[in-house]
């Protein structure tokens, strides 16, 4: 098992994922594990430092989240958040009770002890992000306070001597001003971690590891269209010689208006070799009549999976599937990180069926979205093609409410392609995380010409997001989207109203199926 510097034991916090996004950004390659991993486990991973996430639990549950003990016999650094804090507190025979009132949101830290490491170069009532029910009423012999705000005289406490450190605050998010300082501090200065990672080390790791699990076998690597496949497809290029690697690219005729030329012109730019099918009429027919969005799902990866399975039967020994599955993928299907919610199903998650025989091939497991384009330049993919919004499995399918057919699929077609020229000609393609539209197969009362129409609506969607955990509407200016919506009322027949949707994820989810 490779070296972790940093590893986070993840309780349940909805924010365990940004402690691992900002210490890889500093460089300090971090990973996520079970609060409940064996202490084996983690002992082989190497680390130089742990980090006891936030979660919803209190310590004093019945059912609450305790880490192995074996931890705190390590003699590591440990840096607890939140809950994290409060098990540090409890263990070490502090007292933690509930809160009169549950503190939520921005606090000002006093530092107590500014020459501690853990706060070098973090300015006097920096701005942290309060998010706890529980609290530490008495902290344990050999702590002391080193931060406190108005509410909260245990905002930061320490056992310098044992490094062992606590926040009750949550240095990981966006709101938190100095907080990537003060993990960055106690990466470098409290573990002796050094920013050596990057993309490049990264793409060299994965390189290495594809090699010795492939070894002499064959990959048939299954291309969307999207980014994710195709940096994965790209990886294996540079790893296994052509004759190992088997690219197979489904068009399933859900993909965006000229989009699989596009894949298949990348593809040539990079040699590699790339077998197209086309399975569009395969898709639409087993999707008649579908209108439950998670049928649709499941009936489009079963799809995917049945395809392949008849290219490989072509291939003489193959015995390795690869599939673009991210860090994000995986913590929306299924909890394998910590007591986390599965929010809907993926089709390229959660294994294979049990009569394929493959084995699967998933280097971007343990990656951000935003991680993977940075590889994919990294692999000298096109920038205009590794910019690209994110684009479902699934593709067009969960973006037609209701049935999807030809008709249904030429209007989101027609509609998202002229959405995306209006915003690269304004420059807010790049500006935006995602946008696109969804038919929602409602129709309406218009007036075009003097005439009566009752035709379609189509909803336009844009977010702002980092890596597709939680979203914001995109504020668009008027008039950019006044034009996006005279243009597609006036160019496709068939749509006389345009609707903006101005949900944020959560609640809503950023596709709407």
């Amino acid at each position: 098992m490779k070296q972790v510097p940093i590893v986070v034991l993840d309780f349940g916090s909805q924010y365990t994922q940004l402690i691992a996004r900002k210490l890889r950004e500093a460089g300090v390659y971090t990973e996520v594990v079970p609060y409940r991993e064996k202490i084996e486990d983690i002992k082989a991973r190497k680390p130089q430092g742990i980090i006891l996430s936030g979660g919803p639990a209190s310590v004093y549950a019945e059912d609450a989240y305790h880490p192995d003990e074996g931890i705190w016999e390590l003699g590591l650094p440990i840096l607890g958040i939140c809950y994290g804090m409060q098990l540090i507190t409890q263990h070490f025979g502090g007292e933690v009770i509930p809160a009169d009132h549950h503190e939520y949101g921005k606090a000002k830290l006093h530092i107590e002890k500014p020459d501690t490491p853990i706060f070098k170069d973090v300015a006097q009532d920096s701005v942290v992000w309060m998010s706890h029910g529980d609290r530490a009423e008495r902290i344990p012999d050999g702590f002391e306070v080193i931060g406190t705000s108005e509410n909260s005289p245990y905002a930061a406490i320490a056992d310098e001597s044992r490094r062992i450190y606590a926040f009750q605050f949550h240095p990981e998010v966006h709101h938190s001003v100095e907080g990537v300082k003060m993990l960055k501090n106690f990466a470098k200065y409290i573990c002796g971690c050094e920013s050596t990672w990057n993309m490049g080390s990264f793409a060299k790791q994965k390189i290495e590891e594809i090699r010795k699990q492939v070894g002499d076998g064959k990959v048939l690597c299954g291309v969307s269209g999207g980014v994710d496949s195709s940096v994965v497809a790209a990886l294996l290029h540079e790893a296994l010689p052509k004759e190992q690697l088997i690219c197979v690219f489904v068009d399933h005729g859900l993909l965006r208006k000229d989009e699989a030329k596009q894949v298949q012109d990348m593809f040539a730019l990079l040699d590699i070799p790339l077998i197209t099918i086309d399975a569009s009429k395969e898709f639409l027919e087993a999707l008649k009549g579908v209108t439950d969005p998670e049928r649709k799902r499941k009936i489009i990866g079963e799809k995917f999976i049945e395809v392949f399975d008849q290219e490989a039967s072509k291939h003489t020994d193959v015995s390795f599937l690869a599939q673009g599955t991210l860090y994000t993928d995986v913590i929306e299907s299924v909890s394998v990180k910590g007591p986390s919610k599965t929010i809907k199903s993926h089709h390229n998650v959660g294994g294979l069926p049990e009569w394929m025989t493959f084995e699967l091939v998933e280097p971007l497991r343990e990656i951000f979205k935003d991680e993977v384009r940075k590889l994919g330049l990294e692999l000298g993919l096109p920038k205009h093609m590794i910019g690209r919004h994110p684009f479902p499995g699934p593709g067009l399918a969960i973006r037609i409410m209701g049935e999807v057919n030809e008709e249904a699929l030429r209007l989101v077609k027609e509609s998202d392609a002229i959405m995306q020229e209006e915003l690269r000609a304004t420059g807010y393609y790049d500006k935006v995380w995602q946008a696109f539209t969804v038919l929602l197969n409602v129709q309406s009362v218009g007036v075009m010409g003097d005439n009566r129409t009752y035709d379609n609506t189509v909803c336009v969607r844009m977010v702002e997001s980092v890596d597709g955990m939680t979203a914001t509407f995109a504020h668009i200016p008027h008039d950019v989207l006044e034009n996006i919506s005279r243009r597609i009322i006036n160019e496709i027949d068939g749509i006389n109203r345009v609707v903006y949707d101005i949900s944020s994820k959560p609640p809503a989810t950023i596709e709407w199926e």
